[in-house]
């Protein structure tokens, strides 16, 4: 009993300050669903591969379509949100040296926002005749609008489905409020300019803040249209929506801007190019990730001027990212840079930003987006940023975060490469192959699909990509519950202690990297 005990102490970290245990039990829920989100996806790819291989189908199409939904639930909403406010909280007070106050309105919201999928998931049925059934969930994450609303749809779910959302809703809004709250206190104080890192934190909490905005908006007028309190509009509720929709991708990219300012500097050993410049992209981030959620209802018969409009908005988002890469390119030129597992991952997240950037420049042209529209492009347009980009960047603060809050170094060198190499490889399978797929106009949520090498390539390049992908991140967790347990006691008292530690931990050469990876073409 009391090696369970030191062992939940241990994990939890129960024996530290408020903040590092309310950071920790985010970082293991975020997992939890992380992980369930990613057998969810599995079993999309298992169903497309075993139609390509065999033309068998070994689910439901409704737990094919529950699979994709919660998918997208778990890993976008339980993980990655929940993994950011993890961050957003545990820097915040710590570069701040602030004291949390109010803590009960954090923790509730912690509470609310966990409990809000277990509502959406649904009910779960074992019978027979129908194996597993999710039944909410097979109508579609974004529940387009009158999909699932009685007397306006067919398919109609619970109104629990909406209710969760609800939860997500009000959570987000109570962590939000609660961290711009501090900011504002610590702005009462501060004698310097605040971080260039939580700078950017700062306006992807006020992004939250403004993107949540319209899909409550929408979720509130489908729980009253439900049990008829008001009539719905189809197609403001959709737009409503749609305001998250695309500000969505930004409020998971921007803390991997954070990252790379963050780490960047730090790895070249050299101040930023261009602080001011840093800042100003950071607002027009802000004002340019809101106002375009009719990018995503090109097709829908809306005036063409809105369109056009949209459009040009669309690319004005293109400026900050062109300034950010150029400042962070500058910063990086001519530094002697070491390889080590927190340049791995920078690099990994700097560059699949930019490949998976000039994809959507291309989604947001409305010709392009005519014949790529509801395509599997579009699919390997957000899982290039979600996988190469956005996922890496937080590998990469997770690495030097986990040191910070435990004392305690990372166990397992040899696993943090097996992490980066197996994570790299599987995660560009998966991109290369939904791309691939795109280009030949394969539709997305495609069960069955022609069985011919045009779509078989892209199928089981992405198939095979994922469970490459998915034991390299197995490994990573691996050595994160042996790093808790069994790692060496460190003294830790700052980012850049963190930092300097691993990197002499990782540190590679430049002739053994080169002998490598010379192994590795070879291969």
């Amino acid at each position: 009993m009391n090696g369970l005990t030191k062992f939940i102490v241990s994990i939890f970290q129960l024996d530290k300050d408020w903040v590092t245990r309310i950071v920790m039990a985010m970082i293991v829920m975020s997992l939890i669903w992380g992980m369930l989100g990613v057998i969810d996806a599995l079993m999309v790819r298992i169903q497309e591969a075993s139609w390509g291989l065999m033309q068998a189908l070994p689910f439901t199409p409704q737990e094919y379509y529950a699979s994709i939904t919660l998918h997208g639930m778990r890993d976008l909403f339980g993980f990655a949100q929940q993994l950011e406010f993890a961050i957003f909280t545990y820097f915040t007070f710590k570069m701040l040296n602030l004291q949390p106050r109010a803590k009960w309105i954090y923790n509730l919201a912690f509470v609310l926002f966990n409990i809000a999928f277990m509502l959406i998931e649904g009910p779960i049925l074992i019978t027979a005749s129908q194996g597993f059934d999710n039944y909410f969930p097979s109508e579609g994450w974004y529940y387009l609008s009158p999909l699932g609303v009685p007397g306006y749809s067919l398919y109609v779910v619970s109104p629990l489905w909406f209710y969760g959302w609800m939860l997500i809703d009000i959570a987000t809004y109570m962590q939000t409020i609660w961290l711009i709250y501090h900011y504002y206190l610590a702005s009462k104080t501060m004698k310097e300019k605040l971080p260039i890192f939580l700078v950017f934190t700062l306006m992807d909490i006020l992004l939250y803040a403004i993107g949540y905005s319209g899909e409550t908006v929408a979720n509130v007028w489908d729980i009253l249209a439900i049990f008829k309190v008001v009539g719905l509009n189809v197609i403001a509720n959709q737009i409503a929506f749609g305001i998250l929709w695309h500000a969505v991708v930004y409020m998971a990219w921007i803390p991997a801007v954070s990252a790379m300012y963050l780490l960047i500097p730090m790895l070249a050993n050299k101040p930023l190019y261009s602080d001011k410049m840093g800042r100003v992209a950071a607002v027009l981030y802000l004002v340019f990730s809101n106002n375009v959620p009719i990018h995503h209802l090109y097709m829908v018969d809306l005036p063409i001027a809105i369109k056009v409009l949209t459009e040009i908005l669309t690319y004005g988002v293109v400026l900050p990212s062109l300034m950010t890469f150029m400042n962070l390119w500058a910063t990086a030129k001519g530094a002697n840079v070491s390889w080590n597992i927190l340049t791995a991952f920078t690099v990994m997240s700097f560059t699949g930003s930019i490949f998976s950037g000039v994809t959507g420049i291309a989604n947001a042209t409305i010709t392009f987006d005519a014949i790529v529209h509801e395509t599997m492009w579009v699919v390997g347009h957000f899982h290039g940023f979600i996988l190469l980009s956005i996922v890496p960047a937080g590998f990469a603060v997770l690495y030097l975060m986990l040191p910070m809050m435990t004392g305690r170094a990372w166990y397992s060198t040899k696993l943090m490469w097996i992490h980066f190499w197996g994570y790299l490889i599987g995660a560009s399978m998966v991109v290369i192959g939904f791309d691939e797929l795109g280009l030949t106009g394969l539709i997305r949520k495609a069960e069955i699909y022609p069985l011919t090498s045009t779509y078989l390539t892209g199928e089981l390049m992405s198939a095979i990509g994922a469970i490459i992908a998915d034991l390299a991140t197995v490994a990573w967790l691996f050595n994160v519950i042996l790093t808790l347990v069994r790692g060496k006691t460190e003294v830790v008292t700052s980012i850049e202690d963190s930092a300097h530690i691993i990197m002499a931990q990782t540190a590679v050469s430049r002739f053994e990297l080169e002998s490598k990876l010379k192994k590795f073409m070879k291969i």
